[in-house]
């Protein structure tokens, strides 16, 4: 069978969970599995060119100077 990795965001999905597992249709691995959030400066880093990065973020600064102006 495959493995995944399910974000439980509700103390009742957490149940729905538990009686899936007593009903033995799935199995639950582990709890508290933490996942390591990247910041997007290292998740991006080194995707954009030199140039690139620098015409986006003058774009960035025109549209941030017309929002004020609005």
């Amino acid at each position: 069978m495959k493995t995944i990795l399910v974000e439980i965001k509700t103390r009742k999905a957490f149940a729905i969970l538990k009686e899936l597992e007593d009903l033995d249709v799935l199995k639950i691995i582990k709890n508290n599995i933490s996942v390591k959030k990247t910041n997007l400066s290292e998740k991006y880093r080194g995707v954009f060119t030199t140039k690139d990065a620098e015409s986006f973020n003058k774009h960035t600064q025109i549209m941030r100077k017309e929002w004020e102006n609005t």
